[in-house]
């Protein structure tokens, strides 16, 4: 799919990011600039985003990286499930979600995907997200800290990109609220058997973390680094951006 028929997709979906919220305030990141140097160091990425599709979002990451990148919004999986009573069913769904083959992506962009699944769905979609990432491979996720004490209700957040040290959060409509936060051994036990290379505590108890996956034994990195179908339901885009020379 072309980035015209993209962002034209984009604007029947949803609005888009440059849309509503522009005004959200900004907050800084730590681990979106560790993420990045991870890929750079990679010639031309797959990039998997979770979701939802953010036009920006796609640009900013396509001229950072000269990647390809793959949208498959789980989010939207999650509100089917819950809006047909079946969540009990997610995590047999999230087993198979992925069509990709083992070690198939280079970075994967969880945001705070994992704050809406019980600790089995969970667990499922980190095994996949494990599978299909390639070795020496990068996974950036943030995860609540705290009880989510919100009222009123529930609402999934973009993360706009603004630049390596900002994001923006724009809520939006959400079927499902937040899930009891995971605690951080259960986190690593999850993603067994990549490690945790980086994770930041920010001031508005979320925490980022950035997990590699264990490179090949004699592999070298590149650019002089050291040390079937797509399941019913998921809205998935495959787009290449370059950068401009």
């Amino acid at each position: 799919m072309s980035l015209s028929d993209l962002f034209s997709r984009k604007r029947k979906d949803e609005p888009d990011a440059t849309e509503a919220g522009a005004d959200a305030p900004a907050h800084p990141t730590k681990a979106l600039a560790k993420f990045l140097a991870s890929l750079n160091a990679k010639s031309q990425p797959l990039l998997l985003d979770l979701g939802p599709v953010v036009g920006t979002n796609v640009t900013f990451f396509g001229e950072e990286l000269g990647c390809k990148i793959l949208v498959e919004n789980v989010f939207k999986d999650i509100d089917q499930h819950v809006s047909e009573g079946k969540v009990e069913q997610l995590p047999a769904f999230l087993a198979k979600r992925f069509s990709q083959g083992e070690n198939a992506v280079d970075g994967i962009l969880c945001w705070d995907i994992f704050d809406y699944l019980d600790w089995k769905a969970a667990q499922a979609l980190a095994k996949e997200l494990v599978r299909i990432l390639r070795p020496d491979g990068a996974v950036l996720a943030q995860f609540s800290t705290t009880e989510s004490k919100v009222s009123g209700p529930p609402t999934y957040t973009k993360y706009i990109v603004v630049d390596r040290q900002t994001l923006q959060y724009r809520p939006y409509a959400a079927a499902r609220g937040k899930q009891r936060p995971l605690v951080n051994r259960d986190i690593q036990r999850m993603f067994e058997p990549l490690r945790i290379t980086e994770q930041f505590l920010l001031k508005n108890n979320l925490r980022e973390v950035l997990f590699r996956k264990a490179a090949e034994p004699g592999a070298t990195r590149s650019r002089g680094e050291e040390g079937g179908p797509t399941p019913s339901g998921s809205d998935s885009i495959d787009t290449d951006h370059r950068a401009a020379d």
